[in-house]
């Protein structure tokens, strides 16, 4: 699920169209105007996005408007909550070196 959407965010030109979605629904021309990249190459960053499930089409006539997924938004937060959220067991989160190794280890990382 996150590999491609790393991948979708590792261009600059992608996270900052991402960025601008944040802020509204946009339509394809708008997007268009802020970089200096042709039509099919908008195209294609906006097929990268929204394959990855970040972004949401929609045709209204011959326009095309993209807006974030607010599910798969959701499902991003949940990842990096889970990553990162440490079961220490002081009973609080924690990354210390032990409440580390001991995550390492249940995991059967070598280090």
């Amino acid at each position: 699920m996150t590999a491609d959407i790393f991948k979708a965010l590792s261009d600059p030109n992608r996270l900052l169209i991402f960025e601008m979605l944040s802020l509204c629904e946009l339509c394809a021309c708008d997007i268009l105007e802020k970089f200096n990249i042709t039509q099919p190459t908008l195209s294609h960053h906006m097929k990268i996005l929204c394959a990855c499930g970040l972004v949401k089409a929609r045709r209204d006539g011959k326009c095309s408007y993209y807006s974030l997924d607010a599910a798969k938004i959701i499902q991003l937060q949940e990842f990096f909550n889970a990553i990162t959220a440490k079961d220490c067991q002081c009973g609080a989160d924690c990354s210390c070196e032990h409440c580390a190794k001991k995550q390492r280890k249940e995991l059967g990382l070598p280090w």
